[in-house]
């Protein structure tokens, strides 16, 4: 499927890519253009994918946040609960309509995340965050509309909507690498009914991930709180800054 040269630069970009997902959630979205413009994947195949492969990294970084204490369980039920109808229904959307918009707002909602994570927020509380029941289904439900339409796991939506509302830094990413599970099941789901799931390239995709993954989460938890929120800000505002600017690109470059 793919010449020694592609092989190459996807295989370290898969381990990279789980190496930030496990260090701060943040990576799925580098996923589907890699495939895309280095690996020539069609992109409806790519994204397709890339969802049933973050069922397997979502275990693995679940499990290592699990080990360390840092998911709030009574948290990850309710978003996983607005999760689960929300990606099966992006995947459906996601087989009909052209995600140009969706990943528009995505951009300037990850943008705006990293520039508010970014400020001095000293004078915040650093006591457990309590999020109503409602807060918790709709920032899930958000998360796996969102995903599930453009590919890029439940993360780089989730940490952004937590880190907003003040939720610590370590109970954010934990609770993103619980919610790709029931994304990922869900949207893989909904894309057996309604499209075409490549189960080898998304295998593939998983055993890259695992091991960044796992490395990951332990240097999540080694460094100190002010450094990683520093680190995922700059992150997410370059992760939206690359969005907007490949859909201006495309924008201007119409295929014929």
């Amino acid at each position: 499927m793919f010449s020694v040269l592609q092989l190459a630069v996807l295989i370290p970009i898969g381990v990279l890519v789980g190496l930030l997902i496990g260090m701060m959630g943040v990576g799925g979205v580098l996923l589907v253009p890699s495939l895309a413009y280095l690996g020539g994947v069609p992109v409806h195949t790519a994204i397709v994918a890339c969802m049933a492969s973050y069922t397997i990294s979502g275990i693995a970084g679940a499990m290592a946040y699990a080990r360390r204490g840092s998911i709030r369980w009574d948290m990850a039920l309710w978003v996983c609960g607005g999760a689960v109808p929300g990606a099966y229904l992006g995947a459906i959307l996601a087989a009909a309509l052209p995600a140009e918009a969706l990943e528009l707002i995505i951009a300037a909602l990850i943008v705006f995340a990293g520039i508010d994570v970014l400020r001095d927020k000293e004078s915040r509380s650093a006591d457990p965050v309590q999020l109503s029941t409602v807060r918790l289904l709709a920032v899930g439900a958000i998360t796996g509309i969102g995903s599930a339409m453009s590919g890029t796991g439940g993360p780089l939506l989730l940490v952004p909507l937590l880190l907003w509302m003040n939720v610590p830094i370590l109970t954010a990413i934990g609770l993103s690498q619980v919610i790709q599970v029931p994304i990922a099941l869900m949207a893989t789901a909904g894309n057996v009914y309604h499209s075409e799931v490549n189960f080898v390239l998304a295998a593939g995709i998983a055993a890259l991930m695992i091991t960044g993954v796992i490395v990951g989460a332990r240097v999540a938890h080694r460094l100190p709180t002010a450094v990683l929120k520093r680190t995922i800000s700059l992150v997410l505002i370059v992760v939206g800054a690359a969005i907007v600017v490949r859909l201006g690109f495309a924008a201007l470059n119409p295929p014929p």
